[in-house]
C-alpha cells in the first residue's frame, strides 16, 4: 500500500483532517455564517429607519427596529461565543490527531532514522508546527467562509445603493490582490525559513542541556553560551526577516484599504452635492465600505496564517512520507520458538553505504548456548547483536532463529522473544516500579518487587524514601550507574524473554554486585540462548562460546580453554588483561601506570 503522503496533493492532505470532526467545523461555519448576516443587515436597517420611519413620523417603529438590532447583536455575541470557542475546540482536536499521527509514525522508525535526526528538530515538528497548521485549519476556512459572505453581501448592498460608486471601488482590488499574491510568496518563503532556524535551535538546546554535567565538567559553558548565541542571531535574523515580509504587505494593505474610503468620501460628496445621494444613503454606504473593508483585513491575516500554516504542514507531510525501512513482510509470520538457535550465513552490514561494518559474517549459535562477544571497541560486537531484532537491515546474507529467516518474522514477535540490556542504559522520567514494569506492562507489583530482587536492587529501593515510587529523574540522574543497570536487568527479569542480549550489562557495577548479579544472570540465562558483550574477560570465561571480533571481522571462536590453548588475539587479550600493573582499555594494551 502507497503512502498517500507521497501520492496526494497537500490541500487534500490538510482537508482530511476536518473529515472526523466534520459536525463540529460546519456548527463552526454556521455560527459564522450567522455572524456575517448580522452584519450584513445592521447598515441596511439603519438605512431603513433613517430614511423611512424617522421621515415619516414613525417613532415607535424606529424603536422596535431599534430593539430588534440590539437582539440581532445579542445573538451575534452567541454566535461569536460559539465561534470563539468550538471553533478553537475544533482546531485543539485536529492538533490532538495531527501529534498522535505523527508520534505513531515516528514509533515505526527505524534506530537508523534517529541516528541520523536530531531530537529537537523532531519536538520542533511535534509541537511548533502542529500549532501553526491547527491555527491555520480553525482559522483558516473560518475566514475565508466569513469573507467570502461579507464580500458578495457588501458588494451586492453597495450596488443597490449607488453602482456607479462601486464600480469604482473595483479599480482598487487587483491592485489588492496583486499586493497579496507578491507578498504572500514572500511571507511564505520567510516563514519556511523561520521554522528551520527554529527546529534548529530546539535541537542545539536539547543537546546543550542533554550535555550540560560534560559542559560543567570541561568548564565549557561559554563555548555553549557562544554556540546558543549564534544560532539564537540566525533565528533573531530569520524571524526579522517575516517580520520585514509582513510589515510590507501589512503596510501596503492598510495603504490600499485607506484609498477606498477617500475614494467613498471624495465621489460620494461629488453625488450628494449633486442631488445623486441622500446623505443617509452616503453613511450607508461608508458603513458598507467598513464591512467591506473587515474581511479584506481578515484576508490579510489568513494569506499570514496560510503562510505560517503550509510551512509547518509542508514539514508535517515531509516526515509522513518517509516510509520505515523495517517493516513486517507481506508473508510474515510469529516467531514459533524451539530452543532459540541463531545462524548468521554470510551477513554482511554498514551503516552508509561504502563503509563495511561486518562483512560475510558466518555464525551458528546452538540452543541455549551462552556466547560472548569481545574484542576491541568497534570491532561490530553491538552491530551484529542488534542485527537480530532487526534494528537495523542488513545489507546482505539472512539471519535465522530456528531455522525461521526474521525477515519473514513480524516484528512484534521477533522482538518480544529478545530481551536486551544495552550498554547506555536508559531510563523513563518515572517511577521506579514505572520503569522495571516496562518490561511487561501487565505485570503486577509483586512480579515487580520479585524482578528487582532477581536483581540485587530491592534493598535499595525499600531504602528510599518513597521505595518503588521513586522518580528516577530525567534519564535516570538521580540514581549512580550502577543503579541505573539494576533497574534495566530487573526490567529484563519481568520481560523473561527467550533470547538474551547483555551489552556491558554490568559494566558499571562494583566486583561485590557484579558477582552478585552475575550470578542472577546466569540463572535467568539457563536454558536460554545468551548473548554477552564483554570487555572484562574474567566475566565469560564460563561461557560456552567465545567469539572474537575486531575491525576484520570474526577472527576467532571456542571455549575460553580452547582459544588460551591456541596462543591468538583472545589469549593475548586475556593475559594482557590479568597481568600484574597492566591496564587494557578494550582496543589496546599498555604497560605501566
Amino acid at each position: 500500500m502507497r503512502n498517500p503522503y507521497q501520492t496526494t496533493p497537500r490541500l487534500i492532505l490538510f482537508a482530511r483532517g476536518f473529515r472526523p470532526h466534520l459536525r463540529l467545523f460546519i456548527i463552526d461555519l454556521a455560527a459564522a455564517l450567522g455572524i456575517s448576516l448580522i452584519d450584513l443587515s445592521f447598515p441596511l436597517l439603519t438605512r431603513y429607519g433613517l430614511n423611512s420611519l424617522l421621515p415619516n413620523g414613525h417613532y415607535q417603529r424606529f424603536a422596535w427596529l431599534m430593539i430588534m438590532i440590539a437582539a440581532f447583536f445579542a445573538i451575534r455575541g452567541l454566535l461569536q461565543y460559539v465561534v470563539t470557542y468550538w471553533g478553537h475546540l475544533l482546531g485543539v482536536r485536529m492538533e490532538a490527531d495531527l501529534r498522535r499521527n505523527l508520534f505513531t509514525h515516528l514509533q515505526t522508525m527505524p534506530f537508523s532514522f534517529y541516528d541520523r535526526t536530531r531530537t529537537g528538530k523532531l519536538m520542533s515538528r511535534v509541537l511548533s508546527d502542529l500549532f501553526e497548521i491547527v491555527e491555520l485549519a480553525h482559522h483558516g476556512p473560518e475566514d475565508l467562509f466569513i469573507s467570502a459572505i461579507t464580500l458578495t453581501g457588501s458588494f451586492i448592498a453597495m450596488l443597490m445603493i449607488r453602482w456607479q460608486l462601486t464600480l469604482m471601488l473595483l479599480v482598487m482590488i487587483p491592485v489588492i490582490v496583486m499586493l497579496t499574491v507578491v507578498a504572500r510568496r514572500r511571507m511564505a518563503y520567510a516563514s519556511s525559513h523561520v521554522k528551520e532556524r527554529t527546529a534548529q535551535i530546539n535541537a542545539d538546546l536539547e543537546n546543550a542541556i542533554s550535555g550540560i554535567r560534560v559542559a560543567k565538567a570541561f568548564t565549557n559553558e561559554a563555548h555553549e553560551i557562544e554556540k546558543f548565541d549564534r544560532r539564537n542571531a540566525e533565528f533573531r535574523e530569520a524571524r526579522g526577516g517575516f517580520y520585514r515580509a509582513m510589515a510590507w504587505f501589512s503596510s501596503g494593505m492598510d495603504y490600499s484599504t485607506s484609498l477606498l474610503q477617500i475614494l467613498v468620501i471624495g465621489v460620494g460628496g461629488y453625488y450628494v452635492v449633486q442631488g445623486g445621494m441622500t446623505v443617509t444613503d452616503m453613511l450607508t454606504f461608508s458603513l458598507y465600505v467598513n464591512t467591506f473593508l473587515v474581511p479584506i483585513r481578515k484576508l490579510v491575516a489568513f494569506f499570514e496564517q496560510y503562510s505560517n500554516g503550509m510551512a509547518g504542514f509542508e514539514r508535517y507531510v515531509e516526515l509522513m512520507a518517509m516510509d520505515p525501512d523495517i517493516v513486517d513482510a507481506p508473508d510474515a509470520k510469529p516467531l514459533e520458538l524451539e530452543g532459540g538457535a541463531i545462524r548468521f550465513e554470510d551477513v554482511s552490514f554498514s551503516y552508509q553505504e561504502g563503509e563495511l561494518v561486518l562483512g560475510q559474517v558466518n555464525l551458528d549459535i546452538r540452543p541455549g548456548q551462552k556466547v560472548a562477544l569481545v574484542g576491541p571497541s568497534g570491532g561490530g560486537k553491538t552491530t551484529l547483536c542488534q542485527l537480530i531484532p532487526r534494528f537495523y537491515e542488513i545489507d546482505s546474507g539472512r539471519i535465522t532463529i530456528d531455522g525461521q529467516e526474521i525477515d519473514h518474522l513480524t516484528l512484534g514477535s521477533l522482538r518480544r522473544a529478545i530481551g536486551i540490556v544495552q550498554q547506555e542504559v536508559f531510563l523513563f522520567a518515572a517511577s521506579i516500579r514505572e520503569n522495571i514494569r516496562y518490561g511487561d506492562l501487565t505485570a503486577s507489583d509483586e512480579a515487580v518487587v520479585e524482578a528487582a530482587k532477581q536483581a540485587e536492587i530491592h534493598d535499595f529501593i525499600m531504602g528510599l524514601p518513597d521505595g518503588y515510587d521513586t522518580e528516577v529523574g530525567e534519564r535516570g540522574a538521580r540514581l549512580s550507574g550502577g543503579q541505573k543497570q539494576r533497574v534495566a536487568i530487573a526490567r529484563l527479569f519481568l520481560k523473561n524473554p527467550a533470547i538474551l542480549i547483555l551489552d556491558e550489562a554490568t559494566s558499571a557495577l562494583d566486583t561485590e554486585t557484579e558477582l552478585r548479579i552475575q550470578t542472577a544472570l546466569d540463572k535467568l540465562a539457563h536454558g536460554r540462548t545468551s548473548l554477552v558483550i564483554a570487555h572484562r574477560l574474567s566475566t565469560v570465561r564460563n561461557a560456552d562460546q567465545i567469539i572474537y571480533i575486531d575491525a576484520d571481522g570474526i577472527r576467532e571462536q571456542g571455549s575460553h580453554q580452547e582459544l588460551m590453548e591456541r596462543g591468538g588475539p583472545y589469549s593475548r587479550l586475556y593475559l594482557a588483561q590479568s597481568g600484574p600493573g597492566i591496564r587494557f582499555d578494550g582496543s589496546l594494551a599498555v604497560n605501566g601506570s
